[in-house]
């Protein structure tokens, strides 16, 4: 996994083998958006609409939705509401403005309460245009010649100048006076064409008499994040933040996984690997104590990181397994062939391959002038985090049988080094696995529960189990 991409199949994993304690999260996070949404009081939005007339550049339009939303427009609806315990300061971050199609302006306010929002919305518009008059009539004050009307008076001042020197003219008489009289109807003409112009162009380049659209509706709902949106939003986040930690502690998993990685671990050749059909504990570390139940409840006590089940076959096809690991111990064992199985605590998949190890062991041939018998197993199981292993007797060596996966490098050391301390060699290692049994039992093979065989075992050789 720590190598491996991360797939949609790996997150579909987790949101399997995980339910529980994500499904717990996801509660936690939606009460966390219910508290979040307690503490920050229900605010309402309503929008005041503000008509420009004319022609208005883009550039022009952003301007204006600044004044708009100025500290002068909003300070000057400040003082006119009056509102106490509110400055204009406060105010200035719950009004907004933006420019939209059609030379439209929307004005918007947000407040506590929806009948506040929309008298803001309202002032705030009324203020916006007060203010944009007041500017336009300033500029028109400063310089009222340059004025359409006053334009149009000085051209028809021009047009009887023109009339008056045609008239005086000499009436065609010399080759001048013609040509006078021409130049001073062209005059006229371009006069009247400019005019006509102006006339056109007026209704439409007059940027002034700015229209409030009516009121503000008194919205109905509350402004965003409502307390819908905040529980959605904290029960999703808690949602994520639960699959990203299962991934991220995917991706940080070292654990030895391949049959070299734990020989190298321990220090030992590996003598082959078992198939033990899967049950509903697979995977599940065993311990009692509330932190044992509290992992249960939680859905955490199986790891999720682990592939699914391949199919095996037929319980014949996996006692071949036992026997030729049996037969391997045999061969490379002197008499008195006695070995000590150490399994580590909590690996249940490793518990059961011993145990049927150790069976399989008892049900081996009878050892005779002609044939060796299979070693006589002896089960024992260690703590994983402070392995304790039993002192040397008459065994030849150590056996190491766990499932890939289950523990570190460093506790797989651990168990080498308490093996030594115990005097003991490892002569080999079993590497166990989960599988699905394609088939039942047969029925000529003895139904014998692989916890069972642990015990017995455990028990008659006196060691613990």
């Amino acid at each position: 996994m720590s190598d491996d991409t991360i797939r949609l199949v790996t997150i579909g994993r987790v949101l399997r083998r995980r339910r529980r304690i994500l499904a717990i999260l996801t509660l936690l996070g939606a009460l966390a958006g219910y508290g979040a949404s307690v503490l920050l009081p229900p605010r309402y939005t309503a929008t005041t609409s503000v008509l420009l007339p004319g022609q208005w550049e883009q550039r022009e339009l952003l301007t204006q939705a600044e004044i708009a939303s100025s500290s002068t427009v909003v300070d000057r609806a400040a003082v006119t509401l009056h509102w106490s315990g509110v400055s204009a300061g406060e105010l200035h971050d719950q009004v907004s403005a933006k420019a939209t199609d059609g030379n439209i302006i929307k004005v918007s306010g947000t407040a506590d309460t929806p009948e506040r929002a929309q008298r803001l919305s309202d002032q705030v518009a009324q203020q916006f245009v007060s203010f944009a008059a007041q500017i336009a009539g300033n500029s028109t004050d400063s310089d009222a010649s340059a004025g359409p009307e006053a334009l149009r008076q000085q051209v028809e001042q021009t047009n009887r100048s023109i009339s008056d020197l045609a008239g005086a003219a000499d009436p065609g008489r010399t080759v001048e006076s013609v040509q006078a009289r021409t130049e001073l109807e062209k005059l006229r003409t371009a006069l009247q064409d400019a005019m006509k112009k102006l006339d056109e162009a007026d209704p439409v380049t007059d940027k002034g008499g700015m229209v409030v659209m009516g009121p503000a509706a008194r919205p109905t709902g509350e402004a965003p994040p409502t307390r819908t949106q905040l529980i959605a939003a904290g029960a999703l986040l808690f949602l994520l933040a639960g699959i990203i930690g299962h991934l991220v502690a995917a991706r940080a998993n070292r654990r030895p996984r391949t049959e070299a990685e734990i020989a190298a671990a321990l220090g030992s050749a590996v003598l082959g690997t078992v198939d033990v059909p899967a049950e509903r504990s697979a995977h599940r570390p065993g311990g009692r104590g509330a932190r044992a139940r509290l992992r249960r409840l939680l859905g955490v006590d199986s790891r999720w990181d682990v592939p699914a089940p391949r199919t095996s076959g037929d319980e014949a096809g996996r006692r071949i397994r036992y026997r030729r690991v049996c037969a391997r111990l045999r061969d490379q064992l002197p008499p008195p062939r006695r070995l000590l199985v150490v399994v580590p605590d909590g690996d249940d998949i490793a518990r059961r391959a011993a145990g049927q190890l150790a069976a399989e062991a008892d049900r081996g041939p009878a050892p005779s002038s002609s044939s060796k018998g299979y070693p006589a197993l002896r089960v024992v199981e260690v703590s994983a985090s402070r392995p304790t292993v039993p002192d040397r007797g008459a065994e030849a060596g150590v056996l190491v049988v766990l499932s890939a996966g289950s523990l570190t490098a460093e506790e797989l050391a651990g168990i080498a080094e308490a093996c030594a301390d115990g005097g003991h060699d490892i002569v080999g290692v079993v590497v166990a696995g989960a599988v699905r049994a394609r088939q039942a039992r047969p029925a000529g093979l003895p139904a014998q529960d692989a916890g069972a065989a642990l015990a017995g075992h455990a028990h008659a050789s006196g060691g613990p189990v």
